[in-house]
């Protein structure tokens, strides 16, 4: 991956679309605003503001409600005695199914244990042993070695929240929580400066306002919600990468979701937030089995159960389409009572909420969208091609995942980049920008209701399991949901009302459209890819990213240009050549 120097010129104002929002009725000053709570947005302001920049955070809900917060299994990093960042570096690049960049991943295993290293001294804490007082490590799909760091059990990311946001409390930090953030504010020239958001509630700020700053770190998580199930929380909208499309940036990989293997399932028609069983549960010696007991990952891989996720997702969902059903089994009978309160006491909880007792029973299970490989397309520092505008976190596209994502690299790179974008900013800060320029809203708003046909649309065109038709459906039936509703701007000067249930719901439509223009695109199985179509990988073709911007000149249009190879171009000046408007 390129490492550019920090381009001085912007490319014009993005694409001129924007939400429809009330002007703002408030604002603040600051030389960062992160856009995001979890451990990449928490990390980055508490770097920036030891670094002498005045930071503000915004977040949609509360500190400690982001994706974070949810997160069971651990982060990985080479921390166990014979582990080394090679090895590390090794598993990534073979569960990234020929996509990663290199020099990404390695920066991500070198760096990495000493950010967990430094995350420690914030105050998380990790399980140790009891023996021996070191950290526990442990195993999750993927890793040939014990390298996942876990706290709490299966409770890592609520540790790492409590951390984090008690860090930003002692620090001082300014923070505006349930505040849904809408545009980037961006100068003349198309630099950074600040953003607009909307505050939910009461408080010291309500209403849509402002945030102005030369530098902008989105690190607002992902898009599950684009699904009708998923593991992600209700906040998940994609709003991070659908702001960062009307600013100009560039988008990529985001044909890659993964589907967490292994999701409670609580019947055919459950929608919304679904409660995750960690992978760490089968790296704790827990089997998948048929309604017959019987172990169908055995054969299928070397690791079988442990096997990376698009692997396990697919064989369970070939073994739900040979035997007609609707979901498989974990079985962890085996652990034993005391096991499962002392080293998943989260999940026996959540189970036995839902009228299931992992102790003595096999736990139904089936895949469900969980977590976002692709995003914002940046380089090494963080930074995208907006000048001024960076991304991590679940929100970016830095390289490190490929087609799939390694378990429990997720924490790890949000935490890495993180750092890396806050000496970014420390060091040579962005050019100071003039204000805004306004820019009238152009895009039409989806009304409310539209979430749930696009997550309908989403779950049976674009789930686990794609082809061209399916594909080609679920492309027509988004297009038909923004012709509709920009006839009735255009002829009518109509739009819905603005709102929170009508941003989230056009930010849904916009990573939807992306996520399907792609898909569509990448004739071949990679990943977590899956074509019924063409079940085979294609390196000859298809060892490429595509990248995905809005086109400045045509309002509904997609621009879709395949990279090279698979290393990424600069993120200095956006691409411009075979372009593909969809």
């Amino acid at each position: 991956m390129s490492t550019p120097g920090r381009g001085t010129e912007g490319t014009g104002a993005g694409t001129g679309i924007r939400l429809h929002a009330p002007a703002p009725g408030w604002s603040l000053d600051a030389d960062v605003v992160v856009v995001g709570s979890g451990v990449a947005g928490l990390t980055a302001a508490l770097r920036c503001a030891a670094g002498g920049r005045r930071t503000v955070v915004v977040t949609k809900a509360r500190l400690d409600d982001g994706s974070t917060r949810w997160a069971q299994g651990g982060i990985a990093a080479a921390l166990g005695d014979g582990d080394t960042p090679e090895q590390h570096l090794d598993d990534t690049l073979v569960a990234g199914a020929g996509l990663c960049d290199e020099e990404a991943v390695r920066l991500l295993v070198t760096e990495g244990p000493g950010a967990v290293r430094r995350l420690m001294a914030e105050g998380a804490v990790f399980d140790t042993s009891a023996e021996t007082g070191e950290i526990e490590l442990t195993r999750e799909g993927g890793h040939h070695r014990r390298r996942i760091a876990h706290a709490g059990g299966d409770a890592t990311g609520a540790e790492i929240s409590r951390a984090l946001v008690g860090a930003v409390q002692a620090a001082g930090i300014e923070t505006v929580e349930n505040a849904l953030v809408l545009d980037l504010l961006q100068d003349a020239r198309g630099r950074t400066a600040g953003v607009t958001l909307h505050v939910m509630g009461e408080g010291q700020h309500d209403g849509v306002g402002a945030v102005h700053a030369p530098a902008v770190i989105l690190a607002t998580g992902g898009m599950g919600q684009v699904f009708s199930a998923t593991t992600n929380p209700s906040v998940s909208t994609g709003d991070g990468v659908a702001l960062a499309l009307r600013a100009g940036a560039e988008v990529s990989d985001l044909e890659f979701v993964q589907f967490h293997p292994t999701v409670l399932f609580l019947g055919p028609d459950a929608e919304g937030q679904q409660p995750l069983v960690s992978e760490a549960v089968r790296g704790e010696g827990a089997y998948l089995v048929d309604a017959d007991g019987v172990r169908f990952m055995t054969g299928q891989h070397e690791l079988a159960e442990l096997a990376p996720r698009d692997i396990v997702a697919k064989g369970i969902m070939r073994r739900m389409q040979e035997q007609g059903v609707q979901h498989m089994y974990l079985d962890a009978r085996h652990f034993g009572a005391e096991m499962w309160e002392q080293r998943f006491p989260t999940i026996l909880a959540a189970c036995r909420a839902h009228g299931i007792d992992p102790v003595t029973e096999p736990i139904p299970v089936a895949p469900a969208a969980h977590y976002a490989s692709g995003g914002v397309r940046t380089d090494l520092q963080g930074r995208t091609t907006v000048p001024g505008l960076y991304a991590c976190g679940e929100v970016a596209c830095t390289g490190v995942h490929g087609a799939n994502r390694l378990a429990s690299n997720s924490l790890l790179e949000g935490l890495v980049f993180a750092e890396r974008i806050a000496d970014d900013i420390v060091a040579a800060p962005p050019a100071g920008s003039g204000p805004g320029v306004p820019v009238p809203a152009t895009g039409p708003l989806q009304p409310s209701g539209a979430r749930y046909e696009i997550q309908r649309i989403m779950t049976d065109g674009a789930g686990v399991l794609r082809s061209a038709d399916s594909l080609r459906t679920a492309a027509e039936a988004l297009e038909g949901l923004y012709a509709t509703a920009l006839n009735e701007l255009e002829a009518h000067g109509k739009t819905a009302e603005p709102g929170v249930d009508t941003w989230e719901a056009t930010n849904l439509l916009c990573v939807a459209r992306v996520l399907v223009a792609a898909a569509r695109q990448r004739v071949e199985t990679r990943g977590c890819h899956w074509r019924e179509d063409h079940p085979d990988r294609d390196d000859a073709d298809w060892r490429r990213h595509l990248v995905v911007r809005l086109s400045a000149t045509r309002k509904r249009a997609l621009v879709v240009i395949p990279t090279d190879s698979a290393d990424f171009p600069s993120v200095r000046h956006p691409l411009t050549t075979q372009s593909l408007e969809q």
